[in-house]
């Protein structure tokens, strides 16, 4: 499929589209590509920095980081000891992975409660940013959404997992 980004033969089927992570993450390093050379071309000419971007910058890094988490989620790329595991029976592994998706889908839900709850401090106690003085829940609002990106998409894992077995 051209012009899609890793577009590969193995990809899950999944009702939401990869591609909406994949955009956004692109979205989010080419905004971080931008700030960083503009950062450094600024230095050089100039004596003045744009050290306050140091903000912008961290919310991206993590936004890719948690956008990225839900695509590779989605196409079962998340972290396991491949090597223990591949040497379990058969259905040892694949009981086995079905639980350590289940306490990632957990973890990633608790992730998001709490992040609510963080996001929402921030904003009830009108915490500002050091650098910008901006509102820090506009930063924190995105990782309960994020955090249940993920979560949906260990589900859907979890789904596809049930069906492949029955």
């Amino acid at each position: 499929m051209e012009g899609e980004p890793s577009s590969d033969a193995s990809r899950p089927k999944t009702r939401i589209p990869l591609q909406i992570e994949e955009y956004l993450a692109g979205i989010a390093i080419g905004i971080l590509g931008l700030i960083t050379f503009a950062n450094v071309v600024v230095r050089y000419l100039t004596n003045f920095s744009f050290a306050f971007t140091e903000e912008f910058s961290i919310f991206l890094m993590v936004f890719m980081a948690l956008v990225g988490g839900s695509s590779v989620m989605a196409k079962q790329g998340h972290l396991n000891i491949r090597y223990l595991v591949d040497k379990l029976p058969t259905r040892a592994r694949q009981g086995t992975l079905i639980v350590a998706t289940m306490l990632t889908a957990l973890t990633f839900l608790l992730l998001a409660v709490f992040g609510t709850r963080m996001a929402w401090d921030e904003y009830r106690f009108e915490v500002t940013s050091p650098g910008l003085g901006l509102p820090t829940w506009i930063y924190t609002m995105w990782l309960p959404f994020l955090s249940l990106a993920i979560f949906g998409r260990a589900v859907g894992v979890l789904i596809r997992m049930w069906r492949r077995q029955g």
